[in-house]
Order: C-alpha cells, then structure tokens, then sequence
C-alpha cells in the first residue's frame, strides 16, 4: 500500500451550520469545500494546503466510530482503498467496512495497535 498524501485532519459536528460559522467566521478560515448535501465542509488557513474537514453525524452511517467532540481523523489517500483494505487486513490491522459517497469518495476506518482510528481514503474524480 502506497500513500499518496497526508493533506487532511477532520472531525464530526452535531450542526454543521453552526461548526461553518465557527470555523469560518470566527477563526477566520478559509472555506475550500462545501458540500451541503453531504453534510462535509473544507477549510484552510491563509497559508496552508492543510485542509481541516468538518463532517456532520449521518444518521444513515450510525455505525461510524466517531462522534462530535471526541476525535479528529488523520486521512490518508489511496489509489485502491479495496487493495489498501486487504492488504492491510492481511498484516491483522483492524480495517472497517467501506463507505461510498457516489462520485465523490471512498472511505474506510482502521485503527493502529493503540486504537487510534485512521481513515483510508480514494478520491472518485
């Protein structure tokens, strides 16, 4: 498994409106993506390429490991998210079931020896 890129850090909102005028009216960032139908907001400083993600809670993914206030996840982009998966697996790290956002992305949770939760990703473009 190769990662192409480490350019993103996210956490979950209960409001995403409430966490876009946070973010982006109060601190002052910068918005790069906005997509409200998915309920997923990208900012930026000044600066920076690093992008920080705010996803809202889906109540259709209630499975999902995460909850508001509690984690931000370091994504890591891949060419093959289904390639990273078995390989990954096959090396007894524990990788969760894959997530599609049709056209958009891919998305898996997996987790280190300690428990922190990662999240694989593959850009549909």
């Amino acid at each position: 498994m190769k990662i192409k890129n480490i350019g993103l850090a996210w956490i979950a909102t209960s409001d995403i409106n409430k966490a876009k005028s946070f973010f982006h009216e109060t601190l002052g960032l910068t918005i790069s993506d906005d997509s409200q139908e998915h309920g997923w907001l990208e900012l930026h400083a000044q600066n920076d390429n690093f992008l920080i993600g705010i996803g809202a809670v889906n109540q259709e993914h209630q499975n999902s490991p995460i909850d508001p206030g509690h984690n931000a996840v370091i994504t890591f982009t891949v060419d093959d998210i289904e390639l990273a998966k078995k390989e990954l697996e096959a090396k007894d790290v524990p990788v969760y079931d894959i997530i599609e956002i049709p056209g958009h992305v891919k998305m898996s949770f997996m987790q280190d020896f300690d428990g922190n939760l990662f999240q694989l990703v593959q850009k549909i473009d």
